[in-house]
């Protein structure tokens, strides 16, 4: 198998004893004859791994009893409207620092009153807005905690006067989390915990029920808290995977270990952008993402973006291409990036500049 360095912002590089469990459990799920993929979610077999998985949840980010941890469907897009359908009854405040901050906005427009309380779209998403005022009386106040395209974060959890709600699906994870701010964390699994195909909601029981509004089953948090995320038939293999994952995780030392391996990776391609003539960061230094690194060519180098791209691609690089409202570069640096990865990029870029002096 050739070498490849998997930047992808998602779905993303996983662990390779996940994959590898994978494999074997779509060939024989713990000796039963069956694939992961046949067996019935109702079987004693398949609740373990739930409720492993679950666990593995509650140990990894120290949740308190009072949480619930759900399954679901639908990745983060349908939380944008779950979210507001649940909690929003008269106003809901959110904080704009990228694409998915401003769909999440938009949806949440349909249930009520939506206050922007702060945007960075007039200077391209490219920090996060520190100066806003949220309001006393919203329902909820929610935020958008890593921002894969422009390459921003909130790096520590906010103080908020109202229930703090984060799409966390890009750094979920990759940090400890003060759980106990939050009234709900919800996200994709495909960045930093599985592959795609599950969502996770992370959720304080005691702030549901509280809408006047008729709610759908299938959208209503306390139906899918009852059935044990098991209302519907579960995605078991994106489950299967995220419970491997998170297995892995743990046993490299959980969040504080992983923590301080994300930032190793940021720091050594952060100093190379930043000591590197040909190319320059796009983020707000403050406020540059661990996970989502993005650049572009320096003033005077652009007509070298191209030829970079095709360079870097000889050399195993994947995925480094900037998303396609911004151009340029990004290289996600999930949990599972080896730094080694990250090195064959650093290599690359100061080959590529010692070609262009």
């Amino acid at each position: 198998m050739k070498t490849t360095h998997n930047f992808n912002a998602g779905p993303c590089v996983l662990p390779k004893e996940a994959v590898q469990a994978g494999i074997e459990a779509l060939k024989d799920f713990n000796n039963s004859g069956m694939s992961v993929i046949e067996i019935s979610h109702r079987s004693k077999d398949w609740e373990a791994v739930m409720n492993e998985c679950r666990a593995l949840w509650k140990e990894l980010l120290h949740i308190p009893d009072n949480y619930e941890v759900l399954f679901l469907g639908g990745g983060a897009s349908l939380q944008f409207c779950m979210v507001p359908m649940n909690l929003l009854e008269k106003k809901a405040a959110y904080l704009d620092t990228g694409v998915w901050a401003k769909k999440a906005l938009k949806e949440a427009k349909a249930f009520g009153e939506v206050v922007n309380v702060a945007s960075s779209a007039e200077s391209n998403y490219n920090f996060v807005p520190k100066k806003y005022t949220i309001p006393a009386d919203a329902d909820y106040f929610h935020i958008t905690t890593n921002n894969t395209i422009y390459g921003t974060e909130i790096h520590t959890d906010l103080d908020s006067p109202v229930l703090l709600v984060a799409d966390m699906s890009s750094d979920i994870m990759s940090r400890p989390v003060d759980v106990s701010k939050y009234g709900l964390i919800y996200g994709g699994a495909q960045k930093n915990v599985g592959p795609a195909g599950v969502t996770f909601v992370i959720i304080r029981k005691d702030i549901l029920g509280k809408v006047s509004r008729h709610l759908p089953s299938m959208l209503d948090y306390r139906i899918h808290i009852e059935g044990e995320s098991m209302y519907n038939t579960p995605p078991v293999f994106s489950i299967f995977i995220m419970t491997r994952t998170l297995k892995w995780l743990k046993n490299l030392g959980g969040l504080k270990a992983i923590q301080k391996i994300n930032r190793e990776k940021a720091d050594l391609l952060y100093s190379e952008i930043d000591r590197n003539s040909l190319f320059r960061g796009t983020a707000a230094k403050e406020d540059r993402s661990l996970m989502n690194i993005c650049f572009v060519m320096a003033e005077g180098h652009e007509s070298l973006e191209a030829e970079f791209l095709d360079f870097a691609k000889s050399r195993g690089m994947v995925g480094i291409k900037g998303h396609r409202s911004v151009g340029g570069f990004r290289a996600s640096v999930y949990n599972a990036c080896p730094k080694e990865s990250v090195q064959a990029l650093v290599d690359c870029m100061r080959e590529f500049e010692k070609n262009h002096k």
